[in-house]
């Protein structure tokens, strides 16, 4: 499978990201407008709530509806006010030595995928991550070296509140501790449940696990699958292994302390690695966050790509990505 990445730096919105929205709103159109536009909040709904839970993000938010044109359709994208549900099985753990580092899998369709890299100084903040919905994030890191990535938490309940690669976004461009990003995961609503992993450069880490219908439990676990405290979908569990995979980890986290390289490995190999493409469930890239450097990885098992925000070097890259199911070592 080839995967056609971008990575793409520009400080300001402007003429770069405005082509960006050109370029992916097509598809993302109908996506968002597939059970109807008036399945989705109007403008004026979706506006308000970003003031209410986000109003940080509400000039940078004008900004983009500027730059996508102004319509009706696009702001009610933008803003990620309950969006249409979407699933994603992933794994993600801080590694237990003394230097902080986030290792997360992505496992999701590459037919839904940006494929994208991002580096930007929206208001005044440094932000890079693997970008999802043209301003959202599926996982990032700040300039005071905090770091977050998300998991879905296996839950069927769809409820009013934003999608989360938003409430990233949000948590990285106004947040530099793990106890600030906790107390914003636990106050802004989500459509669906996820769970949250944050670490920042002191090594303090949190788990949240967020849900609509429920009040977002901060744990400090450090490890997260497709599940929360419990297994509630069973079929979802049983198809995507999220028991499995957390066992796994966990097992690698309690028994020692093993060297990095070895623990990263580990994601890029069965049970963790999966290539399941053809069910939408294939590992489409696994992230390596270092906080304290304010570094990150993309990997494959052929191929690996730093990044460093201070020295981000824009660039287009075929990712070829393997089919065959994996030999366990």
């Amino acid at each position: 499978m080839r995967l056609n990445w971008r990575a793409i730096s520009e400080d300001e919105p402007g003429t770069r990201w405005a082509g960006l929205f050109r370029e992916y709103w097509p598809a993302y159109h109908h996506w968002w407008a597939r059970e109807g536009p008036e399945a989705r909040p109007g403008f004026h709904d979706s506006r308000r709530a970003l003031k209410t839970h986000m109003p940080e993000l509400l000039p940078l938010y004008d900004r983009l509806c500027e730059l996508a044109g102004g319509t009706d359709h696009a702001a009610r994208f933008l803003s990620f006010y309950c969006p249409p549900p979407y699933l994603s099985s992933c794994s993600q753990a801080i590694w237990p030595g003394e230097e902080p580092v986030l290792v997360r899998n992505y496992d999701y369709s590459p037919k839904a995928f940006d494929s994208l890299t991002m580096r930007t100084h929206w208001q005044g903040r440094t932000v890079m991550g693997t970008a999802d919905g043209l301003w959202g994030l599926v996982d990032g890191i700040n300039d005071a070296g905090l770091a977050v990535s998300l998991t879905f938490g296996g839950r069927r309940v769809v409820g009013d509140g934003f999608g989360v690669p938003l409430i990233l976004r949000y948590v990285l461009q106004t947040c530099e501790t793990t106890e600030e990003a906790g107390r914003a995961l636990a106050r802004i609503p989500t459509h669906m449940s996820y769970n949250v992993t944050v670490v920042d450069a002191r090594r303090k880490f949190l788990t949240a696990l967020m849900a609509p219908d429920r009040k977002t439990v901060l744990t400090h676990q450090a490890v997260a699958t497709n599940h929360q405290e419990r297994v509630e979908w069973a079929s979802h569990a049983r198809f995507t292994a999220t028991v499995e995979r957390e066992r796994f980890l966990l097992q690698r986290l309690t028994l020692h302390v093993e060297p990095e390289e070895k623990f990263i490995g580990a994601f890029l190999r069965p049970p963790l690695y999966s290539s399941r493409f053809d069910h939408g469930f294939g590992t489409l890239y696994t992230a390596v966050y270092r906080p304290r450097l304010r570094q990150m990885e993309l990997r494959w098992p052929r191929a690996c790509w730093p990044f460093h925000m201070d020295a981000f070097h824009e660039d287009t890259r075929a990712i070829f990505t393997p089919e065959d199911t994996l030999h366990t070592p």
